[in-house]
């Protein structure tokens, strides 16, 4: 299997200039990620809240498994697709410095044997805290890749017992308005939601992130906590998560409920399936001139693939 965990002896600071960053903190340490130790990469509310397994994190010559330079820590924070605040990517950045990520909890329910409601703090130290670089495809046909420190979801899954009944899990976005400014606009179901299938949240790849470039996560980015599923396109990584719910019934999302033509439920990365409005069989990446061929699945088809088999993937978009 593609090794997945990169580790790197550097400081993180090399990524980028060092006065980019203030308080620097390292990577921390991964643990047991073969099997998907952990899920959450959160915000921390001090500094000393995730303190220990300290790593050090990557250089500016990090790539991901297929060789991709990570982009740069600007690229990464000034260009974002949050609703929530603003449609303007280039803009989101400005429009964040009222969001609060402390005191923050999710809660994980639905039909499990334990429900619990988690503190951001109780995440960070229940799950170790491993360095993932995946890239990342946006249906708009860019893409980036992001050294994202996270754990799996399947562990956070795990811990709550889901019943023979689940099928699907549900994600929910914070619902904050007077914080989050593009949430007064009348012309989206507030709060996003999202879903996968059990099955897709087990796999090793889905992760929750709470860190980024070695530092807890910043807001544009879906601070404290949110989803990562590499291979499907970047709408279904929710950011800012509050609730994580599992169900029997493939849940509502935001995307497909407004323009189901467009933004289906599974959005797998698939260049073979055109957007109503452009091709996806090529993406810019950030940072780029020149476009690229797109991969299916993103490229991590040998981690993923099977959970489709059998599937028709141009009618399950």
């Amino acid at each position: 299997m593609t090794n997945l965990y990169k580790s790197v002896p550097v400081r993180s600071y090399e990524i980028t200039p060092k006065d980019t960053y203030l308080s620097r903190r390292d990577f921390m340490k991964a643990a047991g990620v073969a099997t998907g130790a952990a899920l959450l990469t959160a915000c921390a509310p001090s500094a000393s809240s995730n303190s220990q397994n300290i790593t050090p994190g990557p250089t500016s010559n990090a790539t991901d498994e297929l060789g991709d330079k990570v982009n740069t820590f600007e690229d990464i924070t000034h260009y974002n697709n949050y609703y929530e605040f603003s449609v303007d990517k280039q803009e989101v950045a400005d429009l964040v410095k009222d969001f609060k990520t402390t005191p923050w909890t999710v809660e994980v329910g639905g039909l499990v044997n334990t429900a619990r409601t988690f503190g951001i703090e109780d995440l960070l130290k229940l799950f170790p805290q491993e360095e993932r670089i995946y890239r990342l495809r946006c249906v708009e046909a860019w893409s980036m890749v992001i050294p994202w420190t996270g754990f799996s979801l399947a562990s956070l899954l795990k811990m709550v017992e889901p019943t023979s009944a689940a099928k699907y899990v549900r994600f929910e976005t914070v619902f904050r308005p007077e914080e989050m400014p593009g949430q007064k606009s009348p012309f989206y179901p507030w709060p996003y939601q999202e879903g996968l299938r059990l099955d897709e949240a087990m796999n090793e790849l889905a992760i929750l992130a709470t860190g980024l470039y070695g530092e807890p996560n910043v807001v544009q980015d879906g601070a404290p906590i949110r989803l990562v599923t590499p291979w499907k396109y970047g709408f279904k990584s929710i950011k800012s998560i509050v609730k994580i719910e599992l169900v029997a019934e493939q849940p509502a999302t935001m995307w497909s409920n407004i323009a189901p033509d467009e933004y289906g439920f599974y959005a797998n990365v698939n260049p073979a399936v055109d957007h109503p409005r452009w091709s996806q069989a090529s993406e810019r990446r950030i940072g780029e001139l020149s476009r690229r061929a797109t991969l299916p699945f993103n490229g991590y088809g040998e981690q993923v693939a099977a959970l489709y088999k059998g599937m028709d993937l141009k009618a399950n978009y």
